[in-house]
């Protein structure tokens, strides 16, 4: 009975040891819905990580056309790099001969104190521009040829009934030149433009304000070298104020002779 007894048992045991074998594939199971889930998961992130490599792109792309802009704006920084050596004529000349004849002359202490160039302006009154405002626009075409530099509109201040005229529309155009263009104008002022006014006998001393400043009045502007007489239709007057730094019509006066203005000899 004993052997019957542990066959049994051992019959019993067998099942025994085998119900926890049966128990990996149901544990099995509900792993595999998680992996379809996480399968749908993988394939929803497929599309992220498009998005990403393009999001990427996208990035690099404004990086690559913001390294193109930073080559196209080194150009002008080329031709400042190339004007970096470069000294206006009349600039050249104060330096080397118009500071040290100043400074005998006067008797300067200072370096501070010897009189230099400050600004030009140069105007251009256009009544007509309140009528027809083409030839306005024509002015200021004319007068950055003759300046190389973009004119600003003058306005009118008052109403004036006789003249037509309402606050606020345009009259004229002016220019301020300063460092090497104003040296420039200058040159060509002196040394062309002022040559071919008809009848030329000097400009007259007179022409200072009391405190250092020379103002000069030209009936046609066509005696500058920029313009085309074919395309201008119409001559008209220019006023060209220099100022310096100087304290007297006197230090100006030869600042400007040292310069080259041929001024009247009194």
């Amino acid at each position: 009975m004993s052997e019957e007894q542990q066959d049994k048992t051992g019959e019993a045991a067998e099942p025994q040891a085998a119900e926890p074998q049966a128990l990996e594939p149901k544990a099995a199971e509900p792993k595999a819905p998680k992996g379809k889930a996480k399968g749908k998961g993988e394939d929803a992130a497929e599309p992220k990580a498009a998005k990403g490599k393009g999001a990427e792109a996208k990035a690099a792309e404004p990086k690559a056309a913001g390294g193109k802009g930073k080559a196209k704006a080194a150009e002008p920084s080329e031709d400042a790099e190339a004007l970096k050596g470069y000294v206006p004529r009349l600039k050249d000349r104060y330096n080397k001969e118009i500071r040290a004849a100043l400074t005998e002359k006067f008797g300067y202490k200072n370096p501070m104190q010897i009189p230099r160039l400050l600004k030009v302006t140069v105007s251009m009154g256009v009544g007509e521009g309140t009528r027809d405002i083409k030839l306005l626009d024509a002015a200021e075409q004319e007068l950055s040829l003759i300046t190389g530099q973009k004119p600003k509109r003058t306005r009118a201040r008052k109403s004036v009934a006789n003249f037509k005229l309402r606050a606020g529309m345009p009259i004229g155009c002016f220019v301020t030149l300063r460092g090497y263009r104003m040296y420039e104008f200058l040159d060509r002022l002196i040394t062309v433009a002022i040559p071919r006014i008809r009848d030329f006998r000097g400009l007259p001393s007179r022409s200072f304000d009391g405190r250092g400043n020379h103002s000069m009045g030209i009936r046609e502007h066509l005696i500058f070298m920029e313009l085309d007489h074919n395309k201008v239709a119409k001559d008209r007057g220019l006023n060209i104020a220099t100022i310096t730094s100087a304290k007297t019509d006197e230090e100006a006066l030869e600042l400007l002779r040292q310069f080259g203005m041929p001024f009247r000899e009194i």
